[in-house]
C-alpha cells in the first residue's frame, strides 16, 4: 500500500495550482514565465505536477467562453469591467477545483484512475479484470497479490484460485473466483458480490463471508448489516443507471457523480420518482429524458452548469 502524501508533495502541487492560477489570470509578465520555466526545470518533482495539472485544465477549457456572450456586444465599460471580472474567476475555477478535489497526491499518483464521466476496463497481467468507475483511482502491485482503492468505485472479477486483496480505509477483502464491486463513499465501503463470495476483513470486528448478492457496509466501527441486491441488474459496469420507482433527488446525485460542473435542482422536484434505464455515455441525453417523462425543465447555462425547475404550467 502506499503511503498518504507528505507535506512537502502538497507543497508542491500547490505551487503548481497558484502557477496555473497567475498565467490563467492574463497579468504573467515575461519573468514570470522565465521563473516558471526554472521552477518546472529544478526538480522532476515539479515538472510531473505541472503537466498534470495541465491535463486537468484542459477538461475545462470551454468554460469561460459563454459567459462572454450575454455583455460582448454592449459599450458600457462598467459592463465590459465586470465581464473581465467574471471571465477572471471563470479561469481561476479549475485552479479552485484542482485544489479542492485534486491536491491529494495518492489519488494523481495512482497506478490507475478515471476522469469525471470516464469509465475504464483492464485486463491484468494475471488474467483478472478490473473495472474503474467514475472519479476513481487504485494502486495495482501483482507482485504481492494486492489493489489499494484509493478513490471511488472499481469492480473486480479474479477467475483463478489465487487471491487478490483489496485495500480500503475500512478493512480488506480478498477476492479469488469471484466478482466483487467497491465503492468508497465520505463515511464507508459498500461491498457487493456479484458472484462466488469472498471474505472481509474489517478494521474492527470479525472476519466475515459474503455471498453472491449480498452487499454490506464497511465502516470505522466495522461491518454494516448484510442486505440482498439483484447481481444480475445492469449497472455501471454495463454503462447504464437503472431506477426502479426512486426518488428523483437520489437519482440525480447519483447521475452528478458522472457529470463534470454543476447540476442543481430545486427541493419541489426530491420527490418525484425515476424508472427506467439510462446510458451514462450521454448524460446531457437521461436529463432530456427526465424532462420528456416528469415535469420538469432543464436550463443550461453552460455545460457546467445546469439546473433542473419544476415545469411552467402554460394556460
Amino acid at each position: 500500500m502506499r503511503v498518504a502524501p507528505n507535506t512537502e508533495a502538497r507543497e508542491v502541487a500547490r505551487a503548481a495550482a497558484q502557477w496555473l492560477a497567475l498565467l490563467e489570470s492574463g497579468e504573467a509578465s515575461e519573468a514570470d514565465h522565465v521563473r516558471l520555466k526554472h521552477w518546472r526545470d529544478s526538480d522532476s518533482r515539479h515538472e510531473n505536477a505541472w503537466q498534470k495539472i495541465q491535463l486537468l485544465r484542459q477538461r475545462f477549457a470551454s468554460l469561460p467562453t459563454e459567459l462572454a456572450m450575454a455583455t460582448l456586444d454592449r459599450p458600457d465599460l462598467a459592463r465590459r469591467a465586470a465581464l473581465k471580472r467574471a471571465l477572471g474567476l471563470a479561469a481561476l475555477v479549475p485552479t479552485a477545483w484542482l485544489i479542492s478535489r485534486q491536491l491529494p497526491l495518492d489519488v494523481w499518483r495512482a497506478d490507475l484512475q478515471t476522469s469525471t464521466g470516464e469509465h475504464t476496463r483492464t485486463r491484468l497481467a494475471d488474467g483478472s479484470t478490473l473495472q474503474l468507475n467514475t472519479a476513481s483511482a487504485v494502486n495495482v502491485d501483482l507482485a504481492s497479490r494486492q489493489l489499494t482503492l484509493v478513490r471511488g468505485e472499481m469492480a473486480l472479477n479474479v477467475p483463478g484460485s489465487t487471491a487478490l486483496t483489496v485495500n480500503a480505509p475500512y478493512g480488506r477483502i480478498i477476492v479469488s473466483r469471484s466478482e466483487v464491486c467497491v465503492r468508497l463513499n465520505e463515511r464507508d465501503c459498500n461491498v457487493s458480490v456479484v458472484s462466488g463470495s469472498v471474505q472481509l476483513q474489517p478494521l474492527h470486528g470479525p472476519a466475515l463471508q459474503l455471498n453472491a448478492g449480498q452487499q454490506l457496509s464497511l465502516q470505522a466501527s466495522g461491518a454494516g448489516p448484510i442486505a440482498q441486491f439483484d447481481a444480475n441488474m445492469p449497472g455501471w459496469r454495463d454503462g447504464v443507471l437503472v431506477a426502479q420507482n426512486q426518488p428523483l433527488g437520489d437519482f440525480l446525485r447519483e447521475l452528478s457523480r458522472y457529470r463534470s460542473g454543476l447540476l442543481r435542482w430545486e427541493p419541489a422536484l426530491e420527490g418525484l420518482r425515476v424508472t427506467g434505464s439510462f446510458r451514462l455515455d450521454d448524460t446531457d441525453k437521461v436529463l432530456a429524458l427526465l424532462a420528456a417523462s416528469l415535469p420538469l425543465e432543464v436550463h443550461s447555462r453552460t455545460r457546467f452548469w445546469v439546473t433542473l425547475t419544476p415545469r411552467k404550467n402554460i394556460v
